[in-house]
């Protein structure tokens, strides 16, 4: 929902971090797979209770979430990029509610009901990217993007805003699953029916 007017704020500081990047000959897969690997440091810290060093890597990880599209505009978008890159990404933020859920039992329900939600927000995404594509539909707020992003109520930055609270308010988990988990039973409704109504 906020992705669309945070992007084009974001976008000129990306371009003059991505830009060093490019000349020391690093490639927006790199940057991928680096965000990847730190990011994937919150599932063991949160099963740990060590929510503030999680947050950390949270922060890091979509800052070179970022920085990866910023390496490649500059290099030259690819199918295989932007393929690795969302891929990691849901894989991700699945790792990040596993990772409360290890931490503590009672947030298994809560994090169970959230991946149930994702799952449910990332296949219509993803599906609607598939069919757009084969279709040539192009996305005039996202254009830049290398497949069609679908909007929503829930999207990367309100996920991130949402890992942010539950990092700073554990013990809070539950009803901020809850809560978002709704948001997204909304966005993948929503979007189901944009999508069919679109494609028909």
């Amino acid at each position: 929902m906020f992705d669309r007017h945070l992007i084009p704020l974001i976008r000129r500081p990306l371009q003059l971090l991505a830009a060093p990047l490019c000349r020391a000959g690093i490639s927006a897969n790199q940057v991928s797979l680096t965000g990847f690997a730190i990011g994937m440091l919150a599932l063991p810290l949160l099963a740990l209770g060590w929510h503030g060093w999680a947050l950390l890597a949270i922060l890091f990880n979509r800052l070179l979430d970022g920085l990866d599209g910023a390496v490649a505009r500059q290099t030259g978008i690819t199918d295989c990029g932007g393929f690795l890159d969302i891929s990691l990404d849901f894989i991700f933020y699945a790792a990040v509610v596993l990772g409360f859920a290890l931490g503590a039992p009672a947030n298994a329900l809560p994090a169970a009901t959230l991946l149930f939600a994702f799952m449910g927000t990332g296949s219509s995404f993803l599906a609607f990217a598939i069919m757009a594509g084969k279709r040539g539909i192009e996305n005039p707020v996202y254009h830049h993007k290398s497949l069609y992003y679908i909007g929503g109520l829930t999207e990367g930055s309100e996920t991130i805003s949402l890992f942010v609270l539950m990092c700073l308010w554990p013990g809070a988990f539950g009803p901020l699953a809850y809560g978002f988990a709704l948001l997204c039973v909304i966005t993948t409704l929503t979007r189901l029916w944009s999508g069919y109504h679109t494609l028909r």
